[in-house]
């Protein structure tokens, strides 16, 4: 496989998302934001890192299933801080991610909270992505969203979201993410699709998925081809510029005015280079360049 990789910090801060690609496999973090005491030392940077360096270890071995794999990482993690952190604590660190492997035949998966997984195979365009926690704490979610970010009351709000999501964290009717429980594993989404169907594929954190699903400015497929031209480093910065313009939430309701943000681009090695474009056609009325010599166009901008 052929692999490109982007990311970029929300802030000055740590980047607390984490990715990897080996030659035939790439594996993507995202840890969750601390709003709440987590009974921990360590950060979900650190989560993050530990526990994608464990699942990178466990899963060049091809014939064990991916969501085993995770399992063993997930317990390998938790015992390297289990004598010095409360890991029952339900604000212990956590982590979204995803897990694509390229086997012989067969591209296999596995999806864990909201980081997303899109394809295009047989010619359609496919998503794996785990919005489980989407449907929990919806009223205090709506309650967050009415605030501009940096406001008192949104953050306010924000604490009362995150103690509700909290509370339905690896819990049946909850959502499931890596923390520190091995069966969470087992709630994991896996699939694979023929390897020789899939044309390419991305892995992007939800800081990168929102120029597609709370910002609109791109389909899937519109995505897909747009990272073909111009790649993700492209795509990151133009995530950045609709944020800056919008950086209260006023147009684009959401936690945080940026998110760090990843993608991982994969071609099968026997893909030929696409030619240079430019985002016109996959994102509506773009008039940006395949390459930034500046940042790059809103839509219609």
């Amino acid at each position: 496989m052929n692999f490109n990789v982007a990311t970029l910090p929300a802030n000055i801060s740590a980047n607390e998302d984490w990715a990897a690609a080996t030659s035939d496999m790439a594996v993507v973090l995202d840890g969750a934001t601390v709003r709440t005491d987590t009974g921990c030392t360590h950060g979900p940077a650190w989560y993050a890192r530990k526990l994608g360096g464990a699942i990178i270890g466990g899963a060049g071995d091809q014939s064990r299933e991916l969501a085993d794999i995770l399992a063993d990482a997930i317990a390998e993690v938790a015992d390297m801080h289990r004598s010095t952190c409360d890991l029952t604590h339900p604000g212990t660190p956590s982590a979204a991610l995803a897990i694509v492997r390229v086997e012989d035949d067969q591209v296999r998966y596995a999806v864990l909270g909201d980081v997303t997984i899109v394809a295009e195979v047989d010619g359609d365009v496919r998503t794996v992505s785990d919005q489980r926690i989407s449907l929990t704490a919806t009223a205090e979610r709506k309650l967050a969203d009415q605030h501009p970010i940096g406001s008192p009351e949104k953050s306010k709000a924000m604490i009362a979201m995150k103690h509700a999501e909290l509370a339905a964290r690896n819990v049946e009717g909850g959502y499931w993410i890596a923390a520190a429980d091995p069966s969470a594993a087992r709630h994991a989404i896996t699939g694979s699709w023929p390897a020789a169907s899939v044309r390419d594929f991305a892995v992007l954190t939800d800081g990168a998925a929102r120029c597609v699903d709370t910002f609109k400015s791109l389909t899937w497929p519109g995505l897909l081809g747009a990272l073909r031209t111009t790649g993700p480093q492209f795509i990151l910065d133009y995530v950045r510029q609709i944020e800056r313009h919008d950086d209260r939430g006023l147009r684009f309701p959401r936690n945080k005015a940026s998110d760090d943000a990843t993608i991982v681009y994969a071609t099968p090695a026997r893909s030929e280079p696409a030619p240079v474009n430019s985002l016109h056609g996959s994102c509506a009325s773009s008039r940006t360049t395949s390459r930034r010599s500046s940042s790059p166009s809103l839509p219609g901008g």
